[in-house]
């Protein structure tokens, strides 16, 4: 199941008949700070940005309502999940002509969200060493953290991928160094960077019917975020099918000519490698 974005303020509407108005609350500017948990330099520069309506004028004093509120309450809600006031400027615009926000954002989860349902977790120094031993030396640690495999969080350490932490500590343990699996994330991530590039495309296309430079209509958005939580998982079936075939390869190809080797040696003959009977097979045909 898709993360599910969490609830979103909604922004006050009026239904423009005078009798159905229920009175707002009014706030002076340093009241409207207090309630919404922001600044009075905040929601002056909000107003400046145009994401704030002005306050109406009394005399020399500035009336805020409820609906300033809330619209202050979303704001602090987007700057929370990431969003800048460029960002937020957009989205309002994009509510303003008629787009719905939960489906302007359910869209930009369906693009942008986690990939992986595994949860961050924090280990300490003591915890990694009971799973890597003594490979879990400073120059090792210091490149896992480069590599982002690893994040200092103080004297803890925090894994983005338990479970391949995990497969990492297994094989250390297994006799292969901890130095050469580094570097061999290391050689593979640009080549991932460009599988993942290529999937990103295929979902993202999905958009390539609409304008460049402007949101799907408001009444294509919902079907639209449905379209690409299906893609995402066929992606990922396309990924593993595709590793297992590379690995099957370079495992027949490079485990089965090293056996051959050894067999040929201890049967007192020469051995044909892997590669090469593939080779020929080829050319028979």
């Amino acid at each position: 199941m898709p993360n599910t974005p969490p609830p979103v303020p909604p922004l006050p509407a009026d239904s423009g008949d005078p009798a159905s108005i229920t009175p707002r609350n009014e706030y002076t500017v340093d009241e409207l700070a207090r309630v919404t948990d922001t600044t009075v330099r905040n929601v002056r520069a909000y107003q400046d940005r145009g994401l704030l309506a002005p306050p109406e004028k009394r005399g020399r004093v500035g009336v805020y309502d409820d609906t300033h509120a809330s619209r202050l309450k979303l704001i602090n809600h987007l700057l929370a999940r990431g969003y800048t006031l460029a960002n937020i400027q957009d989205l309002i615009m994009a509510v303003d002509e008629g787009h719905d926000l939960r489906s302007i954002l359910g869209l930009e989860t369906a693009i942008g969200g986690r990939w992986s349902r595994e949860r961050p977790k924090k280990y300490s120094l003591i915890e990694l060493l009971q799973m890597f031993g003594d490979k879990a030396s400073p120059s090792a640690l210091g490149k896992a953290v480069d590599l982002g495999l690893l994040e200092r969080h103080g004297l803890s350490f925090v894994s983005g991928s338990p479970t391949a932490l995990a497969a990492g500590a297994t094989m250390a343990k297994e006799g292969i160094p901890l130095a050469d699996l580094l570097d061999a994330v290391g050689i593979a991530r640009p080549h991932f960077n460009a599988v993942a590039k290529a999937l990103v495309d295929l979902v993202v296309r999905q958009l390539d019917r609409y304008d460049a430079d402007a949101l799907p209509p408001p009444a294509d958005v919902p079907a639209l975020v449905d379209a690409i939580w299906r893609v995402r998982p066929l992606a990922m079936v396309l990924v593993e099918s595709e590793m297992n075939r590379a690995l099957e390869e370079a495992s027949g190809d490079y485990l089965g000519d090293r056996v051959a080797a050894i067999m040929a040696k201890k049967l007192g003959h020469p051995a044909e490698s892997t590669t090469a009977s593939k080779k020929k097979d080829k050319t028979k045909k």
